[in-house]
Parts: C-alpha cells; structure tokens; sequence
C-alpha cells in the first residue's frame, strides 16, 4: 500500500467530533513497513493525539525507531502541515533530509524535508553535552 493510500485510508477512521477535521498520517520505517495514524480529538481539547504522533507510536509499538518517509494528509484544499510538536516527533525518528510529504484527499500538494520544516531541532546530541 502507497503512503498515500494508507494516510487517506486512515483519515476515514479519524474521531475528530469536535473540528470534524480529519488528519491521516503513513510513515515507512526503515524496513519498508507501512504505519499510519488518525487525529483522536478528546473533550478535553489538549488530551488529544494528532496523526503523525500516532503512525510513529504504532511504529515504535512494532520495534522500529526509523522514519525513512512520511505523508500527512488533512480535510483541506490548502495544505497542512504538521504541528510544532509532531516535527519534533518527526524528527526524533527522522533524519534532517528525510521527506515530509503533505498531500489533500485528491492530491499530493508538496513535498519538503524535516530538516527544512524544522531548523535547529533539539535532539539526543543535546542531551549527550549536558554536564552533571
């Protein structure tokens, strides 16, 4: 199944009753296998998961830890691009050059990497400079 395919697929199952804005999200591991995610809207708005957090828990869940590609798609004729907080997801599994690809129901819209959509993220690496 394309990342296309199994973003709009799983768009359908999103539990968006508040917005009714529905967001898939399909990531390719490092082996080749297809995860992917919807939005889960909760009453309490901030208790919320968006698509790309749950593709990349389901990744994790399977014992992967590498995002080679990955394809956001939204209820909407302009794109959407991932919130602040999943690019810092996307790229806790992701490397700077890895695609980011932001698509609408009918169509791929455009592609970018993680790197361009998220300069200077903060990282493992920073961590490792803290001194105790």
């Amino acid at each position: 199944m394309s990342l296309f395919e199994a973003a709009k697929f799983v768009r359908e199952n999103a539990h968006a009753p508040y917005s009714n804005f529905h967001v898939g999200a399909a990531l390719r591991s490092a082996s080749g296998a297809v995860f992917s995610g919807c939005n889960v809207e909760n009453a309490a708005y901030p208790e919320g998961t968006c698509a790309e957090a749950g593709a990349i828990a389901a990744m994790v869940a399977a014992g992967e830890t590498q995002i080679m590609e990955i394809l956001i798609m939204a209820d909407a004729d302009q794109p959407v691009t991932p919130c602040g907080g999943c690019r810092q997801k996307i790229s806790e599994f992701a490397d700077k050059d890895v695609v980011v690809i932001i698509a609408s129901p009918t169509a791929e819209q455009f592609r970018t990497t993680i790197g361009e959509m998220l300069p200077g993220s903060f990282g493992l690496d920073h961590l490792s400079k803290v001194k105790s």
